[in-house]
């Protein structure tokens, strides 16, 4: 029986590679932002040369949105893969993230959470930019929506906080 229970959790521990998949289909999508972001940006040229100060404010906050889902990717395929599936060996790359290996699931969440009300704050004020063509009820469901992600992301951060704040490397050699 002992012999069952042991394959039975390697099978388990192993099945984490399961997820890499995953992964590498988070790093493909980067890529298509890449393309996307490559077409916005050469939307973005004629307007910046010729177009309205709201537009060319409009086309830069369309680029930065772009760029924090790409840099949300880049977090979430980092932490998600060395939390849940393998260290990622970068032999003290020069270039090495200093967050990367150090970032827990509590954390990961909160870089989401904040990374979704960032991105839905630029969303907000693109609208407020041309606020004109938006209806009352249009405008009250993005505000809704905005405040829906920054109340979600104080309660997740004041969970964090009654949770004791401790998550990672560190708390896990404070529980032995």
């Amino acid at each position: 029986m002992k012999k069952l229970e042991h394959g039975l959790e390697v099978m388990m521990f192993n099945s984490r590679w399961l997820l890499a998949p995953f992964y590498v289909g988070l790093v493909l999508a980067i890529a298509l932002l890449l393309v996307s972001f490559v077409k916005e940006f050469i939307h973005f040229v004629p307007i910046a040369l010729n177009g309205a100060e709201s537009d060319v404010i409009i086309g830069i906050l369309t680029l930065i949105d772009v760029v924090m889902i790409a840099n949300l990717l880049i977090i979430i395929i980092f932490a998600g893969y060395e939390n849940f599936v393998s260290k990622i060996e970068t032999s003290d790359h020069e270039d090495r993230p200093s967050w990367m290996g150090h970032v827990g699931f509590a954390d990961l969440k909160m870089k989401l959470i904040g990374s979704i009300v960032a991105i839905s704050g630029i969303e907000l004020l693109k609208a407020f930019m041309h606020v004109e063509t938006l209806t009352d009820s249009q405008l009250a469901w993005k505000v809704g929506l905005h405040m829906t992600f920054v109340v979600s992301g104080v309660m997740f951060a004041l969970m964090d906080k009654l949770a004791g704040g401790k998550h990672g490397p560190a708390a896990e050699s404070d529980a032995e």
